[in-house]
């Protein structure tokens, strides 16, 4: 699977990129929404995990600009939950809404899988 992350934390970055490694998954990082949609716009994913506050372009804003990739399964991310749930995620595109912190981060990443791999089966 090939899997995007773009959180303007370091450690959610990195824990999130090991723990997708580890099953065997590529996965490209970017740190605010400008890169990731700069590595968005440069190749496919599977995948993409974004955070919904981030400095400069934000998680929704960068998901207004991208072009949509029928194949992508989008995953909304934020600490701040009030604003954003399960609807508010679907109306910007995403497939899930996760909150942080995460309490076990395999369980993301088999989320993720499971995400795709039902993708895969409808098609």
């Amino acid at each position: 699977m090939n899997v995007l992350i773009v959180d303007d934390e370091a450690l959610i970055r990195r824990s999130l990129k090991r723990a997708f490694e580890t099953r065997g998954h590529e996965v490209r990082c970017g740190c605010d929404g400008q890169e990731g949609l700069s590595i968005w716009q440069k190749e496919l994913f599977d995948v993409a995990l974004v955070d919904v506050l981030m400095p400069g372009l934000t998680g929704p804003q960068m998901l207004q600009k991208i072009s949509p990739s029928p194949g992508t399964r989008i995953i909304l991310m934020s600490a701040y939950t009030g604003e954003y749930d399960v609807k508010g995620a679907q109306a910007l595109g995403a497939d899930l809404f996760l909150a942080k912190p995460f309490h076990n981060i395999f369980e993301i990443v088999e989320q993720a899988e499971n995400l795709v791999k039902n993708k895969q089966q409808k098609s």
